[in-house]
């Protein structure tokens, strides 16, 4: 039965035993497709007796009470919202920006505007529709709590030219990450097929079926005994949350990794306690878009922009320099 306007609340029976979570949702609601019901789940926005499910083919448990929520539709066109940029470079045809950590790059569910697109549309009055009208203007995308340069189209000329280089990596960008342990070696590779986690629907995972191909380059900047280190880091693919989850993958996470962080890492014995617990308390994943840099859609030339770490970042570098 419906709970509320926005969540469906619905019991298990005896003769729901074995159907997957998505299908017996659907059924039972009747207004949601099937799909919209696997995505909500995925999104974190189905609990079971109260506790989150995300594993859309989870088999359903007799007499478990799913409450589904369905949040409240993103409208089609977003709104122009006052919101300062940290803008490096702008001509008519795109604009250079320095990302702040914590602001969202596009709507989506749970951040309907505060985003850098609504920023975006309000700085730039004929930015609306280049390339969409749900991302105008937005070519590629940091993770909302990852900070550093980005680029955005003003045209739609701009826009084409500017995603196709992102397609086909025909440009230069580097991110600073700190990371807990030290890698062996002055620099390397981690490749591994990234796709979604076998449990976890919200985690990416390197995956042996069913994932993409994934390059990540890296080379070390800056070792802090063999408790963490700063490295530079280069995408040969574009995966979701490709550098967060390699990283992890090879036994080293981005220090404040929310997601990939699972557990206290061993390499944190190996640091001194006031340096250790700032490492242990950072609230996001350090990892900053450093440089970017690409052929100019309009004139051809070649483009270069760099972004020093946030304050926070760089406040724990201090730290670990000390």
């Amino acid at each position: 039965m419906d709970r509320s306007p926005d969540t469906h609340e619905v019991l298990a029976g005896d003769h729901h035993a074995g159907q997957r979570a998505d299908r017996f949702l659907a059924d039972a609601i009747g207004s949601l497709s099937r799909s919209r019901v696997k995505a909500l789940m995925e999104t974190g926005y189905l609990t079971l007796d109260g506790v989150p499910l995300t594993d859309p083919s989870a088999s359903v448990r007799v007499g478990g009470r799913y409450a589904l929520r369905v949040p409240p539709p993103i409208p089609a066109t977003p709104q122009a919202q006052s919101i300062p940029l940290d803008i490096l470079f702008e001509d008519r045809h795109l604009i250079v920006l320095n990302k702040p950590a914590g602001l969202v790059v596009h709507p989506a569910p749970g951040n309907a505007d505060g985003t850098l697109v609504n920023a975006l549309l309000a700085h730039a009055d004929d930015l609306s529709g280049i390339g969409g009208e749900a991302r105008p203007g937005i070519v590629h995308r940091l993770d909302k709590d990852t900070s550093g340069v980005m680029v955005v189209a003003k045209t739609q000329g701009a826009h084409e030219a500017l995603s196709r280089a992102f397609a086909e990596r025909d440009l230069d960008r580097e991110y600073l990450a700190l990371v807990w342990g030290l890698p062996p070696g002055a620099s390397g590779s981690i490749e591994g097929a990234i796709g979604r986690h076998p449990t976890d629907r919200k985690r990416m995972a390197v995956v042996t079926r069913n994932g993409k191909p994934a390059l990540t380059h890296w080379r070390l900047e800056r070792a802090f005994g063999t408790g963490a280190a700063l490295l530079r880091v280069k995408l040969a693919t574009g995966r979701t949350h490709q550098i967060r989850v390699h990283l992890s993958h090879i036994g080293h996470p981005v220090v404040g990794d929310p997601i990939y962080l699972r557990r206290i890492p061993g390499a944190a014995s190996a640091l001194e306690k006031p340096v250790r617990e700032a490492l242990l308390a950072f609230p996001r994943q350090a990892l900053h878009a450093a440089t970017l840099g690409f052929r100019h859609p309009d004139t051809g030339k070649q483009l270069s922009f760099a972004a020093k770490a946030p304050d926070d970042m760089l406040m724990l570098l201090e730290g670990l320099e000390r």
